[in-house]
């Protein structure tokens, strides 16, 4: 069974994949360049190979859980260099999973992301968070600050994750990563250990209820450089998430909170790219005295508009880094219309 898994994970690499999914009754399907394709020269599935696929990927403890939850997130080092997140699942009573590699921690020049990043990730405490839809590379993003500030701090990076993604070797900085389910309890159970660990920056997997936003608003407050994912699609809609995660009678206090400890708000696209492989759009907000006035007014319906009218203050509106990639030849004008939020203002 190892030989089995370990040639579907060099196909997979050797293809060029993000992720490979397993369900019974059909061949293992590839994504690549963002569409699913068959493994036409693996098996069709049964129940008996999957599960035991399962097993041997995740190990005892999360493969128990696993048959109690009907659900479980893991991650499996593949020949002592690749890495992938893992998350299996049940449906019409059969299992699936799905592997998602890891790839090395590239450099922001490597993922074509604008270098103004470094300017956060060498922030000595705020919130800056990277937003997007699932699959646009958030993690990979925020991997990249961390490695920054790896190579050029000597701080205390603390991350909680679920589970543990990028493995960071030791430079200039102390880094210790603890896994949600394995060396903590929870997210905001290390979170709030984090205030007694001597921590400089935190970067939080994602941030999934009001008690991890709660505790992450408040370490950005107390001195920290707190670094998060969350499922939005823009900077104005993150705000609003963050907001609403709270009772109405906290949210005034949670508002004039974000305006005083927010940094930016990176949200971006992995567009197919004529070449070949995938490209990043994006949406840079960086908090100003504008943007923190719209948050304690509740106008964040405005922000998109002073996002779109700040380049020269260093924000980016997504159309604008569209609207580069065409003119650029990277993508086509059909792509930039597909994932553009306001196809006419491209236009």
């Amino acid at each position: 069974m190892e030989s089995i898994i370990s040639k579907l994970i060099d196909t997979m690499i050797a293809q060029g994949a993000s992720d490979i999914h397993f369900s019974v009754g059909m061949q293992p399907l590839l994504r690549i360049n963002g569409e699913l394709t068959n493994m036409s020269d693996a098996p069709v599935l049964d129940l008996e190979t999957t599960n035991s696929i399962l097993a041997l990927l995740c190990g005892e403890r999360i493969y128990k859980k696993f048959t109690e939850t009907n659900e479980a997130d893991f991650a499996y080092t593949h020949k002592e260099k690749w890495r992938l997140r893992g998350n299996a699942f049940i449906q019409k009573g059969m299992s699936c999973f799905t592997l998602r590699l890891i790839p090395e921690v590239k450099t922001l020049k490597d993922l074509q992301l604008p270098p103004t990043i470094e300017n956060f990730a060498m922030a000595r405490q705020g919130f800056f968070l990277v937003v997007g839809p699932v699959g646009q590379g958030k993690s990979t993003t925020l991997a990249a600050m961390v490695e920054i500030i790896n190579t050029k701090r000597a701080a205390h990076i603390l991350t909680v994750e679920d589970p543990i993604e990028y493995i960071y070797t030791q430079k200039k900085s102390l880094i210790h990563q603890r896994e949600a389910g394995i060396d903590t309890v929870d997210f905001p159970t290390a979170l709030n250990a984090a205030f007694r660990e001597d921590v400089n920056v935190i970067l939080i997997g994602e941030m999934r209820d009001k008690e991890t936003i709660a505790t992450a608003v408040t370490a950005a407050e107390t001195g920290h450089l707190v670094l998060a994912t969350l499922h939005t699609n823009n900077a104005a809609q993150t705000i609003d998430r963050i907001i609403d995660s709270f009772p109405a009678e906290q949210q005034d206090q949670v508002r004039l909170q974000l305006s005083s400890s927010l940094l930016g708000i990176f949200s971006q696209r992995l567009i197919p790219c004529i070449t070949g492989g995938r490209v990043p759009a994006y949406e840079l907000l960086i908090n100003s005295p504008a943007i923190a006035n719209l948050i304690r007014e509740k106008r964040t319906h405005e922000i998109g508009v002073v996002v779109e009218t700040s380049f020269e203050s260093g924000m980016v509106d997504m159309n604008r880094s569209l609207m580069e990639l065409v003119k650029t030849g990277q993508i086509t004008m059909e792509s930039a219309l597909q994932y553009s939020p306001n196809p006419r203002g491209l236009q």
